[in-house]
């Protein structure tokens, strides 16, 4: 009887580390969602989809990435449209956090083991009030992405009609809020109908900024308000969240004013909305307004740079995080001052989230360098920039695309899809498992120091 219980299931679980029970659920939710996309009735042909394009789809879903083999709007059926809602939300919000409420709602209790799941899940810093933060994660999401498909319903259900409006209002709002680049309109044209749509336009990339800002910063925002009475955390994000969008509108602006194949042709009030929506999307969201395969070099450049930034930490979005980023610099700006501490906002970064912003930033560069050198061998007829943009595009989990997504080989889309589950998860179980290790190095610390060494550098 002991032996059948060592071999079930919960024993399996009961003896994972969080970070291979979050990166189990994720798998078991892509797999499970690729199932589904395989039935004939998930697509509007009626026939069966191959297992590679249902993965491809279920991991872009579920990793909340939005690059796509097959178009969105003319390939799925409404069900499997509806299983790709499922999967973003499941995505975005987490599984955890689904499986917290469900926990709450059926009065089942919370264990230790769990609060420390869901702790690495939602990637904060104490238990304390861990389960009320996943409350208030899943009941601020479903109210925000029901504004924003009831303001999105103002456009959608006069152009659509009452059933085709509502059902786009509400996946572009699910997949707006949770950084994914899924889009309805069809013939991979994502939102270029509505590029001087200030309705769209506004509702769209307030739902991404809101998303990637992560939910302990809306949570500041809502209930402290003051922005000096604010946490650290929130006060970096919500800084270099600003100046990322304020300097990519200002630069998209400049470099595709006279494009005549992005924003040429349109009104000054269309180039405002362009410039601004190009700056929003690239933090992880991925739909577009413009043709983005016409963008001039300098913004493809600018694009490559905001999609590896991505989002913030405990957000919808992915990369390698804005906070990272930031202390990143601020270590360097640091160094070239001459300064011994890292300081912002009157407090002291302490070294090991400095080794940790660091670590992150390697790894990740890393696993861009490697998955660009496997795409460049699976696809020798794209060139080095567009493999680049699908690279990044993958990792930040953005899903924006110059064109090469449809015409991937399989070796090609299975690479690109193990990239974005690497790029959902990575920094996330990096950041996880560096903390654990920082912990026990802390615990293990003996009384013999060994002698310093010297290294030259530079």
């Amino acid at each position: 009887m002991i032996e059948k219980k060592h071999r079930g299931f919960k024993y399996f679980l009961g003896h994972r580390s969080p970070t291979e029970i979050l990166i189990f659920g994720f798998a078991l939710f892509i797999l499970f969602g690729a199932f589904l996309l395989m039935l004939p009735v998930s697509a509007q042909s009626g026939q069966a989809t191959g297992f590679v394009n249902a993965l491809f789809t279920s991991t872009s879903s579920v990793c909340v990435t939005g690059l796509v083999v097959v178009d969105t709007g003319t390939y799925w059926s409404v069900f499997g449209q509806a299983v790709i809602c499922f999967l973003v939300e499941i995505g975005g919000l987490g599984f955890m956090s689904f499986a917290t409420m469900f926990f709450v709602l059926a009065g089942k209790r919370i264990t230790i083991k769990d609060r420390i799941l869901i702790q690495s899940s939602v990637n904060m810093d104490s238990l304390s009030g861990i389960v009320r933060f996943v409350k208030y994660i899943f009941f601020s999401a479903i109210a925000i992405q029901a504004i924003g498909a009831i303001l999105l319903s103002f456009v959608f259900v006069p152009d659509f009609g009452l059933t085709t409006g509502i059902g786009f209002s509400v996946f572009h709002s699910v997949t707006s809020f949770c950084n994914a680049g899924f889009d309805l309109m069809g013939d991979y044209k994502s939102l270029t109908g509505y590029v001087d749509n200030f309705m769209v336009n506004f509702v769209i990339c307030t739902l991404i900024v809101l998303g990637g800002l992560g939910f302990a910063v809306t949570s500041d925002l809502i209930y402290v308000r003051k922005f000096r009475k604010m946490s650290m955390h929130s006060k970096v994000v919500l800084v270099s969240t600003g100046f990322l969008l304020i300097a990519g509108f200002v630069l998209f602006f400049i470099f595709e004013f006279n494009n005549p194949k992005t924003m040429g042709n349109l009104s000054w009030h269309g180039k405002f909305l362009a410039s601004m929506f190009q700056s929003v999307t690239p933090r992880t969201a991925g739909c577009n307004t413009i043709d983005v395969a016409g963008l001039t070099k300098p913004s493809i450049f600018l694009t490559m740079l905001l999609m590896f930034v991505g989002a913030s930490p405990g957000s919808t979005g992915g990369g390698v995080k804005t906070t990272t980023v930031a202390i990143v610099l601020m270590t360097v700006g640091s160094v070239l001052y001459g300064k011994k501490d890292v300081i912002a906002f009157k407090r002291t970064i302490l070294g090991p989230l400095i080794r940790r912003a660091i670590s992150i930033l390697v790894i990740a560069s890393g696993l861009v360098f490697f998955m660009i050198f496997v795409l460049l061998c699976t696809e020798p007829q794209a060139s080095f920039d567009v493999v680049v943009f699908e690279v990044l595009s993958a990792f930040g989990t953005v899903g924006l695309t110059m064109g090469l997504t449809p015409h991937l080989s399989i070796a090609g889309k299975l690479a690109i899809s193990l990239t974005m589950f690497i790029g959902r998860l990575g920094p996330l179980t990096i950041a996880y498992a560096i903390s654990r290790s920082e912990k026990r190095a802390r615990e293990n610390v003996g009384t013999i120091k060994l002698p310093e060494g010297n290294i030259m550098i530079g």
